[in-house]
């Protein structure tokens, strides 16, 4: 479609030719589909209209190639910051006559937004929304029914961190009913749902040279330094260990909306797995007290220092999906759930401190094995000096009883 639309420019195949005849403006650049992929997904969508609106070439381009909308995040926008407090505070009352009577609660927090998708639809660009971000916004649990449920919204992956006036109940309604044994097949479309993290940090400004102070360049290397500091810790839950999830108020019906949820919507929080609760794969397997219902997980710990294993058995970067949690921030370049969950850094591999080298000697630490183990110089097996009778310190039993060749050596 493209080739046929941009008529006046080369195609995709002419591409290579043309980079080595330095011959290559933005539009011939941009018609090669990794590099397309690569820089739309960091525009904000207000860029790409704008892009559009250089020509019908650019236009073709940006509204008739697939997945140029994928990754939307609004959350920076200015017409969408709402820091309005609660229409009705005990005695106080609106008096704006400019807001209608029959004005709905949910229509005055979600007005904003909702005028935001209203327009995206008008111009074919809601529908191709894959990873919608509205972390801090003004977000009701009567739009997030509609992102959920309505056939206009393709959303797979969405992030309501921290936003305003959400009804964590009616939010947890909608997805318990969404995810509803008796759903129709192919649904929710929904896989991904943050909502229990922090959002982003924002990245600092830079000010003009004239308007620079001594103490804004040291505010701006704090947050650098902070910044790194962050990203050389890894990711949370498999490098960064303690507290993951701050509690929030009704976690235990977050708990419930989790497990109804499992194998089908993903969350940035995971259910414990300790042996106490009836969903851990070692429940009733150790003795526990205390209830067995669900609960969220709110640490993440290590595993054991000596065998490296949990009653209920660690969770992998590969294993079972239901079981991993969503990683901030959400993926850019993929709308997949296993982009989601797949930490940038690989987790270090365990390594046991206490192994068994020696059927005879059992479990024993590393100094006690470099103490009673060795490798034969002849054949190279190994052999314990305690329990192996006959051997010595460069040959095993076998070897030295049977001669084989021992003087050449």
């Amino acid at each position: 479609m493209l080739e046929a639309t941009v008529a006046n420019h080369a195609t995709l195949s002419d591409t290579t030719s043309l980079v080595h005849n330095n011959e290559v403006d933005l539009l011939d650049l941009l018609l090669n589909r990794l590099v397309l992929e690569n820089i739309v997904a960091y525009l904000p969508v207000s860029s790409l209209l704008n892009l559009a609106s250089v020509n019908r070439e650019y236009r073709s381009l940006v509204y008739e190639s697939p997945g140029i909308f994928r990754y939307l995040d609004i959350s920076k926008l200015r017409t969408l910051q709402f820091d309005t407090s609660a229409i009705d505070q005990g005695s106080q009352v609106w008096r704006n006559v400019q807001l209608d009577e029959n004005l709905t609660e949910d229509d005055f927090y979600s007005g904003p937004l909702r005028g935001v998708f209203s327009c995206l639809l008008r111009r074919n660009i809601l529908q191709d929304v894959q990873t919608l971000v509205l972390d801090g916004l003004s977000v009701t649990a009567e739009l997030c029914n509609d992102i959920i449920q309505h056939a206009c919204y393709s959303v797979q992956i969405l992030s309501i961190r921290e936003v305003k006036s959400l009804n964590h109940g009616k939010l947890r309604q909608t997805l318990q009913y969404a995810c509803r044994p008796s759903r129709p097949e192919g649904t929710p479309r929904l896989k991904a749902l943050y909502v229990f993290g922090s959002k982003d940090m924002a990245k600092a400004s830079v000010d003009p040279p004239e308007r620079r102070n001594i103490s804004s360049e040291w505010n701006q290397k704090s947050q650098r330094a902070l910044t790194s500091s962050l990203e050389s810790e890894g990711d949370a839950w498999w490098h960064q260990k303690g507290v993951m999830v701050r509690p929030k108020r009704d976690m235990d019906g977050w708990a419930t909306c989790l497990l109804a949820c499992q194998g089908i919507i993903a969350f940035d929080a995971i259910l414990c797995e300790g042996p106490r609760h009836y969903n851990s794969p070692a429940f009733g397997q150790v003795s526990a007290k205390g209830p067995g219902e669900p609960e969220i997980a709110i640490f993440a710990l290590s595993a054991c220092e000596g065998c490296g294993r949990s009653p209920e058995g660690m969770i992998e970067a590969r294993g079972a999906q239901h079981r991993l949690p969503l990683l901030s921030p959400a993926p850019i370049l993929s709308s997949s759930l296993r982009a989601a969950t797949t930490p940038m850094q690989p987790a270090q591999s365990f390594t046991s401190l206490v192994t068994k080298s020696c059927w005879e000697c059992g479990q024993n630490c590393e100094s006690c094995i470099d103490d009673t183990q060795r490798m034969c110089r002849r054949c190279g097996g190994g052999y314990c000096v305690t329990h192996n009778e006959g051997c010595t310190l460069t040959h095993c039993d076998w070897c030295t009883s049977r001669g084989r060749g021992l003087g050449r050596l």
